[in-house]
C-alpha cells in the first residue's frame, strides 16, 4: 500500500527494516522547522497506522465487499501516483526504475503482493483485535529465520517474549467467539509472507542498493518500486480469483462513498510510509519499535468498540496478555541492541 512495505500493516515488517531504515532525507526536500516535531510525528505514524487498518476492516467487512486484491490494487495505484507526483514536484527523490532493479527487487514484490493480499483475506474475517495479536506470531518467525540464515542468536528476554506471544494466540484463539477457520488460515499464511518479505527484504538491499544510479534507496523509491511492480501481479490475480466477475456485479462501485473511502485508504497507505519514516528519522529505532507495540493497544479496542465484536472475559485477557508480550518483546530487543 503506499502500503507499507504496509505494508501494511503490515507494520511488524517496519520493525523488521529498522536496522537498514535510517535513510538520509532528500536534498531537494522542502524542510519546514515544525516544533515539538518527535511528538507530532509519533502522533502522525499512530493515527496513519491505525485507520489504516480501521478503513481496510470497514471496506472488507461494513461493506462487505468481496474483492479484496482489487482493494490492494486500487491502494497500490493511488500510492504509485502520489509518490510519482511528489518527484515530479520535488518534495521526494526516488530512484528511476531501471530493468536491473526490477530483476533484483521483483523476488521481494512478489512476497510483497503475496503479504498484501493475505492480509485482506484474513482481516475481512477476524476482528482486529485477533488479526493484532497473530500477527505477533510474525516475530516469532522472523526470529527463527535470522538464526537459520543470518546467524543471528537472541537471549533469554526475547525467546520468553516470543512464547507469551505463542500463548497469547494460541489462547485468544481457542476463546474467540467469532471464530473463522478460513480468516485463521489466511492469517496464518500472511505471517509467513510477513517475515519472508523482511528476511527477503535484508539480503536483497544491499544489491538493490548496488544497481541504483545514487547507491541508495530510500523509504519513497521502494514505495515507488513495490507498488508499480505490484500493478501486472494483482490485475494477473483478480482475473485468476475470478473478481472481475464480482466487479461487474456489485453495485458498491455505483456509490461516490465508496469511492471516497477507497481513495482515502490509499492516501492512508502512503500516509504510513512518510510517517514512519518522519518518526524514525526524529527518535530512533528504539523509540519506534516501543511505539509500535504499544500502538497496538488502542487500535485492537478501537476495533472491538467500532465493529461491535462480540467478545469475553478470557478472549479480553488473552488479547491483553498478547499486546503486552508485545510491549514485553520491543524491550527485550531495545535491550538486546544496546548490550550487542
Amino acid at each position: 500500500m503506499g502500503m507499507k512495505p504496509s505494508t501494511n500493516d503490515e507494520h511488524d515488517v517496519e520493525n523488521a527494516k529498522l536496522d537498514k531504515s535510517r535513510e538520509k532525507a532528500p536534498r531537494n526536500s522542502r524542510v519546514v522547522k515544525v516544533p515539538n516535531q518527535a511528538l507530532l510525528s509519533g502522533l502522525a505514524y499512530c493515527i496513519s497506522s491505525c485507520s489504516m487498518i480501521l478503513v481496510n476492516k470497514f471496506v472488507l467487512s461494513s461493506y462487505d465487499f468481496n474483492a479484496g486484491i482489487s482493494l490492494m490494487l486500487y491502494q497500490n495505484f493511488i500510492a504509485m501516483v502520489l509518490v510519482f507526483m511528489l518527484s515530479l514536484m520535488g518534495l521526494v527523490s526516488t530512484e528511476p526504475l531501471t530493468w536491473r532493479l526490477i530483476k533484483v527487487w521483483l523476488p521481494v514484490n512478489v512476497i510483497f503482493v503475496g503479504m498484501l493480499i493475505t492480509s485482506m483475506f484474513s482481516l475481512k474475517y477476524i476482528n482486529v483485535a485477533m488479526v493484532t495479536v497473530l500477527k505477533n506470531v510474525t516475530n516469532v518467525i522472523t526470529a527463527l529465520g535470522e538464526m537459520y540464515l543470518f546467524k543471528k542468536y537472541h537471549d533469554s528476554r526475547v525467546w520468553a517474549a516470543l512464547f507469551l506471544m505463542i500463548i497469547s494466540a494460541i489462547t485468544g484463539g481457542i476463546t474467540d467467539l467469532s471464530f473463522n477457520a478460513i480468516g485463521y488460515a489466511w492469517q496464518t499464511l500472511n505471517c509467513f509472507l510477513t517475515a519472508s518479505y523482511s528476511l527477503t527484504l535484508r539480503r536483497v538491499m544491499d544489491t538493490a542498493k548496488q544497481v541504483t544510479k545514487s547507491g541508495n534507496l530510500n523509504e519513497f523509491s521502494m514505495v515507488l518500486l513495490n507498488n508499480t511492480l505490484s500493478l501486472p501481479l494483482g490485475i494477473f490475480l483478480i482475473i485468476v480469483f475470478n473478481e472481475v466477475d464480482y466487479l461487474l456485479r456489485t453495485p458498491l462501485l455505483r456509490l461516490p462513498s465508496f469511492w471516497l473511502v477507497m481513495t482515502f485508504s490509499g492516501f492512508l497507505g502512503l500516509a504510513i510510509s512518510f510517517t514512519s519514516m518522519w518518526f524514525l528519522h526524529q527518535t530512533g529505532a528504539t523509540t519506534y519499535s516501543l511505539v509500535g507495540s504499544l500502538n497496538k493497544i488502542p487500535l485492537s479496542v478501537a476495533g472491538i468498540l467500532l465493529f461491535k465484536v462480540p467478545t469475553s472475559l478470557e478472549n479480553s485477557a488473552s488479547i491483553f496478555f498478547g499486546l503486552l508480550a508485545g510491549v514485553f518483546f520491543a524491550r527485550a530487543k531495545i535491550r538486546e541492541r544496546s548490550q550487542s
